[in-house]
């Protein structure tokens, strides 16, 4: 037996129990590096947020008077719902931007309208889920500005602007190849909704663009044309970054089945797009033929709550039929119902329990209206303060302010509803809305609302006073420039 020193015995024991500690450290670190990586999908789980880059535009993602609205922004809500996490919205301004955002993983998906035909044909770093709308791709011009061009060669002598870095001028691109003489412009600083509009004013000729997001315009530039369609159909995807790990790529496909599945997709879709339905009701013969089969059951109970809340029935009526052609069953896929068309939220608010109910959704709707008028400053005369009451209404008191703000900068009154509503559209264009506090608005629609709601109340008071006798009134009802309100406003 061997005797060890005592500085060779604290030396043994000091190496024993190193290896003692090593040996503790590897079973300690065995289970952790033994469990496998979370995957992309468990990744955006774990960090209890979706990461959704997109752009503000009415056919994507915008704040409405509710709160944030859009086709896009809709599909991403209802996806991260599905994955169970909290969603946050990215904005980007153009389409170069949203795929760079994606390669440096500052989002996990893009959902801007995108479509296999936004990227070169050899990029490997991008990927797109399963298609969820086909559109086309359409040459659009203002009748009565140019001749209507009938074949490509007929755009020679022409200017046509397209979004820079889109598909369209991807497509232009590769038609120059057969067509020399093509040429356009890209821009890289309006939105498609701008570019329309200058379509409209004669500024421009041309505007290559997607068939839905002219669909959205149209009904505000009713001189716009379509000249023909080029190119292949698109499908409308979302897109996130290439990977060998699938997990993201599959929730996504498996979502969109399920919402195809149940009707949630076509609700969507016939919500945002179905623009004709929604908004033909300038027709004034089918409100006449409405007035006389549907009205006469809900107008006692206009005039009650009317009475009840100081206003006028026949405001209470022409708001109704804007909103719901006055049925009382209406529904539209996002759950708002009823005569008034009132969410879930704004019926809580106003203490309505049943929106279904005739009665308690005028009363609700009314109790808004009162609302939101009681916002606007009283220093503004009537009709004025009305009309920019129902703008606020329609698009939200903020965006409304916005607006003001912005007439006020371009030299206007900020009082008069003639000078607000040629602001308001000024909140769909980057120009504008970027300074501004509440952001991007399909400011064209609170005008559209507001003027029907106009001709609809008038005509309703022309009825009411030919049914009281006054034979002095034309036949016919009368136009609805410079409309007022009666004194009792």
């Amino acid at each position: 037996m061997v005797e060890l020193s005592p500085r060779a015995h604290r030396l043994h024991l000091f190496s024993g129990l190193l290896v003692a500690l090593l040996l503790l450290a590897l079973l300690v670190a065995v289970p952790l590096f033994s469990e496998e990586p979370q995957n992309r999908l468990q990744q955006i789980q774990q960090r209890g947020e979706l990461r959704v880059i997109s752009r503000n535009a009415a056919s994507t993602w915008y704040q409405g008077p509710n709160g944030p609205d859009g086709l896009e922004y809709q599909l991403a809500r209802m996806f991260a719902e599905f994955i169970g996490v909290e969603l946050r919205m990215i904005e980007v301004d153009h389409y170069g931007e949203l795929y760079e955002e994606l390669l440096f993983d500052d989002g996990d998906i893009g959902a801007a309208g995108l479509s296999q035909q936004d990227v070169d044909e050899n990029a490997v770093a991008i990927s797109f889920g399963p298609a969820y709308h086909r559109v086309s791709q359409q040459l659009i011009y203002r009748k009565g500005s140019v001749e209507r061009p009938r074949t490509i060669k007929d755009l020679a002598n022409g200017v046509i602007e397209v979004i820079a870095g889109s598909s369209h001028e991807r497509l232009l691109k590769r038609l120059q190849q057969q067509y020399p003489d093509l040429t356009w412009r890209a821009n890289d600083d309006m939105a498609a909704e701008e570019l329309i509009e200058l379509v409209d004013q004669g500024v421009v000729d041309y505007m290559l663009g997607d068939s839905h997001e002219i669909a959205l315009q149209r009904r505000f530039f009713p001189e716009l044309r379509i000249a023909f369609e080029l190119g292949q159909p698109k499908f409308l995807r979302w897109a996130y970054t290439r990977s060998k790990d699938k997990s993201l790529d599959k929730a996504v496909a498996e979502f969109f089945q399920k919402i195809r599945n149940d009707g949630r997709l076509e609700q969507l879709i016939h919500r945002y797009y179905s623009h004709v339905a929604r908004f033909n009701y300038s027709d004034i013969q089918t409100f006449l033929e409405h007035a006389r089969s549907r009205l006469p059951r809900y107008r006692p109970l206009f005039e009650k709550i009317a009475r009840e809340e100081g206003l006028e029935w026949q405001l209470l009526a022409a708001i109704s039929y804007q909103e719901s052609l006055w049925n009382p069953k209406a529904k539209s896929p996002t759950g708002v119902r009823g005569l008034m068309m009132l969410t879930q939220n704004t019926a809580k608010h106003v203490g309505i329990k049943n929106r279904l109910d005739p009665e308690q959704s005028i009363r609700g709707g009314a109790r808004y209206f009162k609302q939101v008028l009681r916002k606007i400053p009283e220093r503004i005369p009537q009709p004025d303060r009305t009309w920019l009451a129902l703008a606020a209404y329609n698009v939200g008191f903020g965006h409304l302010e916005d607006a003001r703000k912005i007439t006020e900068m371009n030299g206007g009154d900020p009082d008069r509803w003639i000078d607000v509503k040629k602001s308001l559209p000024l909140l769909s264009r980057k120009k504008w809305y970027k300074k501004t506090k509440h952001g991007y608005a399909r400011g064209y629609e609170p005008v559209k609302y507001v003027e029907n709601i106009r001709k609809y109340f008038e005509q309703l008071v022309w009825m009411d006073k030919r049914a009281q006798g006054e034979d002095t009134l034309p036949d016919v009802p009368p136009a609805t420039e410079d409309l007022a309100l009666p004194p009792s406003f």
